[in-house]
């Protein structure tokens, strides 16, 4: 029998969305799979003990840097699926000639309009630590804008909200995610850096583990790169399927 293969993803959506892409291509050569799901922090932890043998994926370098360095001689990266990066987005509806850079934020004419609540995720994802960064390198504070951490759910529907009721609205968020997919989302140029630039998403695979998977998957895995859009895409898809 094919050995069974643990599969672990970040318990965000589009991480998901691209750990069955991977988990398709094992099965598809014969390997069972066993998969789970945990937050940022604890998923590379249980990689380090072993108890997966490959994440989809790490954010290299900026985002999940730290989380991999503790373990990171006892793993293998095997591709880049997708060039992900973190955002400060605005609904494409508030004017670019009004708000063009998170400087913008603390115009006058802008404090009137822009909401000062900006929902985020979890406080272990590389976008909600950048964004608590920004709100004190940007002095947003003192200009009433406040970052809060919470589930998946409180980010996208808050955002979902404010664009069914036309309101201005920040969404700490990055590329790919389904909410690109479904509505124009404006990225804020941020001039200080601290978004963290562009990553790589990696698959990882502990050494250990790579005498078990069959060879022509390991060669199909290494070969497989999908792309921001169509993780986007995936991401919407697997959205609708939980009946969004």
């Amino acid at each position: 029998m094919t050995d069974i293969l643990r599969v672990g993803h970040i318990d965000l959506g589009f991480h998901d969305a691209s750990a069955r892409v991977v988990e398709q291509i094992l099965r598809d050569h014969g390997h069972p799979i066993a998969r789970s799901a945990a937050p940022h922090e604890a998923m590379f932890k249980r990689l380090g003990r072993g108890e997966i043998d490959m994440l989809v994926s790490a954010w290299l370098p900026a985002s999940h840097g730290g989380y991999l360095a503790p373990m990171r001689d006892a793993v293998e990266a095997i591709t880049v699926l997708y060039e992900p990066y973190c955002i400060w987005g605005v609904p494409a509806y508030v004017p670019e000639d009004q708000v063009a850079a998170v400087p913008d934020l603390t115009r006058p004419a802008v404090l009137e309009r822009m909401t000062g609540r900006i929902q985020g995720i979890n406080p272990g994802a590389g976008i909600s630590r950048f964004s608590a960064r920004m709100i004190d390198a940007y002095g947003l504070a003192q200009h009433g804008y406040a970052f809060h951490t919470g589930s998946q759910e409180d980010c996208f529907s808050t955002f979902e909200r404010a664009v069914a009721e036309g309101r201005w609205v920040i969404v700490p968020l990055w590329q790919p995610q389904w909410l690109h997919a479904r509505h124009a989302i404006r990225a804020l140029a941020e001039p200080l850096g601290l978004l963290g630039g562009t990553d790589k998403a990696t698959l990882i695979v502990r050494k250990d583990a790579l005498p078990s998977i069959a060879p022509a998957a390991l060669t199909a895995l290494r070969a497989l790169h999908l792309g921001n859009a169509a993780v986007s895409r995936l991401d919407l898809a697997r959205h609708l399927e939980e009946g969004y």
